[in-house]
């Protein structure tokens, strides 16, 4: 929701596309798509729009657009596009691109799985959109995009990929593989990497949500992976670069606890170099970002937790409890 702020921001007229059916074939919800539909439309969206308000943008000034809904509004034009797509690509190369579900090359996949490439290809041209935006797990569907436009769609469309936070449950082990893929330059393995540890709301423990409570932030931020010195997929130091100073215009104080002092820094520069030199406590560091994390999302916490959103979460407290 940053980069929407900043499209926005730039002029750019902004879509948001909930993907049912999609979340449907990679069997999120338990594979139920009435439930999918539901939390899409309900707390997904709601959570999209504070998102994007605390990210500076404007939620009135977005349009949402159910998957389904635009299938059934498009009808075999979209059919059309999917096979359009999947003539211009290679099972192989289809293969290699369903990575972006989280899943392997070697773990077995249904039919409905090697769809889900053609359906995100074909998505971004029958909402003939010119600029598309996803994480860097999307690249590989997006260069489909890219090669296939002109000759099918007569566009070629720009694409644009934000970093992936990296999940609070990292291992060591995992990153350490990471960061060996990296070094060796096996591109494919680092890749996968990111996408396995990558912060998801399909690992609650492992993810900050927006109406978390202050508790369950600093609970989260507390356990999490932290190395001392350690600046690379280290995911406390992330929120900090990624959301802390993104926009930040004012100093990040972090106190020792132990000897009571105060460290001031202005830019996210200054702290990766303190914690680098191992100026800067892990513990420390978690209790300023966690602070600060918790008061950047005030406005949602209120909104879900003590306002009119609260229904949204009584509706996947319910889901889940039916499930």
């Amino acid at each position: 929701m940053q980069k929407v702020a900043d499209f926005q921001k730039a002029g750019v007229e902004t879509t948001i596309f909930l993907a049912d059916y999609h979340s449907w074939i990679n069997r999120k919800l338990g594979g139920d798509l009435s439930t999918i539909r539901r939390v899409a439309g309900g707390y997904f969206k709601e959570a999209l729009k504070y998102s994007l308000k605390i990210a500076g943008g404007d939620p009135d000034n977005v349009k949402f657009v159910m998957g389904s809904e635009l299938y059934e509004k498009v009808g075999l034009d979209y059919l059309s596009n999917v096979i359009k797509v999947s003539m211009r690509t290679t099972l192989s190369r289809v293969r290699r691109s369903v990575t972006i579900m989280g899943r392997k090359m070697e773990e077995a996949l249904t039919f409905a799985q090697l769809l889900y490439i053609p359906m995100q290809v074909a998505d971004i041209f029958t909402l003939g959109v010119n600029l598309a935006q996803g994480g860097t797990d999307q690249r590989k569907a997006h260069v489909i995009a890219l090669d296939v436009g002109e000759k099918e769609f007569g566009y070629k469309p720009v694409a644009i990929h934000h970093h992936l936070l990296v999940g609070m449950q990292i291992t060591e082990e995992a990153r350490r593989k990471m960061l060996e893929a990296r070094k060796t330059g096996n591109r494919e393995l680092f890749e996968e990497g990111v996408i396995d540890v990558k912060m998801s709301k399909s690992k609650p423990l492992g993810a900050i949500f927006i109406h978390d409570s202050v508790e369950e932030i600093k609970n989260k931020i507390r356990k999490a992976l932290c190395p001392m010195g350690e600046i690379e997929l280290n995911p406390v130091l992330e929120i900090a670069k990624y959301i802390i100073f993104r926009d930040r215009r004012e100093p990040f104080e972090i106190i020792n606890k132990k000897t009571g002092e105060r460290l001031v820094f202005e830019n996210y520069r200054e702290l990766e170099k303190a914690y680098a030199e191992k100026r800067v406590h892990p513990l420390d560091l978690k209790l300023a970002v966690a602070d600060e994390l918790a008061g950047i999302l005030e406005p949602a916490r209120k909104y879900f937790l003590e306002g009119a959103g609260r229904k949204y979460l009584e509706e996947m407290e319910e889901i889940r409890v039916t499930r």
